[in-house]
């Protein structure tokens, strides 16, 4: 068998994260990643005909754009040698197409790769499935493609009917977690976003995008998620999503991930092959792994993902200087930190920000956390640096990168 070939990844971008129905909401996700793919190829300098294929994350796609990664290659001016597919892992989207283009990389079956993230969850599909059946009784049904998909995401013998939140509150019986300490993690989350914004630590990961309106077009250069004015007071007031069916209830709005809109891209590589084309690897792919669990405990999948991953590597949670995990809800993080051992404010936790306040645009998720620890490891002089995250219907991903 021919040895595995060492992998790294250049240049990770993003757009700026939007809110739901916010400044981004009149972009589509494919016109997101035609922004930050053409970005890419700017900042690099990378000739697109050196590319071999683009693998496209989206959550939530329509037949816009079928083939997404190709779709939006060809949009964005790769030439028609370009190759192009589709992926969802739901939350692990994006990570999962980095991992996929890496093990294209790793077996020489391609040199360079592009792997892309995009999510408007603005914009996500109402559909039928009857249409073509004739009208039925009552009229055809709309599902929301957001609501639907958390709620059949464990297939028929795990159904989900009070979708990700039910599971969330799952583990706050199971773990005994307050409300009072998911609302801390929330404001930590936001504060640490906020300060990275006001400090520019973003700048270099950010790409602005173009928004058309009726008095001409705007430019979002900045993430719209974190909130700087919320306090542990406002938090507090914000009612439980499932109150109404459990007086215990504790998941909010506000220590929860958002429902959000944007687009990530990243040059997955050889070094050799880098040098070549005048790139400058960002980071180095040690190990990664994947595990699954029960669908209603999904948000701690992270843990044996994780524990596999370092494993591999011949490493250790405390060997590592950023762990950059996707707060899907505040409880779900919280309930990882246990099983590990580890404090709330463990300062190598989400160093600036997470899900819950730079925002969670399925698709593009892992590629946007991706481009923020490669950015991280540098500026807090560490070395190595774990991603991970929980996926909706019992699985995580999790990755270990060294920096280049």
């Amino acid at each position: 068998m021919t040895e595995l070939r060492d992998v790294v990844v250049c240049s990770p971008l993003r757009t700026p994260v939007g809110r739901f129905g916010g400044a981004l909401a009149p972009v589509s996700a494919l016109a997101l990643a035609e922004t930050v793919l053409r970005a890419l190829l700017e900042r690099t300098g990378l000739d697109p005909a050196a590319v071999d294929g683009v693998i496209g994350a989206q959550g939530y796609p329509s037949m816009e754009a079928p083939a997404f990664g190709r779709v939006a290659a060809l949009n964005a001016g790769f030439p028609v040698t370009t190759t192009g597919y589709q992926l969802d892992r739901r939350c692990g989207s994006g990570l999962q197409a980095v991992l996929n283009a890496a093990m294209e990389v790793q077996t020489g079956v391609s040199d360079v790769v592009v792997a892309l993230g995009a999510e408007s969850m603005s914009n996500a599909p109402l559909y039928t499935e009857q249409g073509r059946r004739g009208l039925p009784p009552g009229g055809l049904m709309l599902h929301d493609a957001l609501a639907r998909g958390r709620a059949t995401v464990g297939g028929r013998f795990h159904p989900s009917p009070e979708g990700n939140v039910g599971a969330a509150e799952l583990l706050r019986r199971e773990y005994g977690i307050p409300r009072e300490a998911q609302d801390a993690l929330a404001l930590r989350s936001h504060r640490r976003a906020v300060a990275a914004q006001e400090s520019g630590a973003f700048d270099a990961e950010l790409v602005p995008v173009e928004v058309p309106g009726r008095r001409g077009p705007t430019v979002v250069d900045r993430d719209e998620h974190p909130r700087g004015d919320t306090t542990l007071e406002a938090l507090a007031a914000l009612r439980p999503m499932l109150g109404a069916s459990d007086a215990d209830a504790t998941v909010t709005a506000g220590n929860a991930s958002g429902q959000n809109d944007a687009a990530a891209a990243v040059v997955v590589t050889t070094p050799e092959r880098a040098a070549e084309l005048g790139l400058a690897p960002s980071l180095r792919l040690v190990s990664w792994a994947v595990a699954g669990n029960d669908p209603e405990r999904f948000g701690v999948a992270p843990v044996p993902a994780s524990n596999l991953a370092l494993a591999r590597a011949g490493l250790a949670m405390g060997d590592v200087d950023v762990i950059e995990l996707n707060e899907a809800f505040a409880v779900q993080v919280l309930a990882c930190l246990a099983d590990w051992g580890l404090d709330a404010e463990d300062p190598r936790l989400n160093p600036r920000g997470s899900g819950i306040s730079i925002g969670h645009p399925i698709g593009a998720t892992g590629i946007r956390m991706l481009a923020t620890l490669a950015n991280e490891l540098p500026a807090f002089d560490g070395t190595l640096a774990l991603e991970t995250m929980c996926i909706g219907g019992g699985q995580a991903l999790a990755a270990v990168w060294e920096r280049a």
